[in-house]
């Protein structure tokens, strides 16, 4: 029988998490679609590819409200 892989089902997601997970989502999608790893890397940087799917990016102080949670 094949192992499944454990899913993570998190509510309380920050907007950083958020867009990190869509992020990687996006690259995984457009490796699947046969982009090699520097098209999917320039995909990914240039904002305005982006899906309408992908609308949490994280504001500055949303990084460093999370940069701060982890120094505690």
């Amino acid at each position: 029988m094949a192992t499944r892989k454990k899913q993570v089902v998190e509510d309380d997601y920050s907007k950083l998490d958020q867009y990190a997970i869509e992020l990687h989502e996006f690259y995984k999608s457009l490796r699947r679609a046969g982009f090699t790893v520097d098209n999917a890397l320039y995909i990914l940087s240039a904002k305005q590819t982006y899906p309408d799917w992908m609308q949490s990016t994280p504001t500055a102080d949303d990084i460093r409200k999370h940069l701060d949670e982890d120094e505690d």
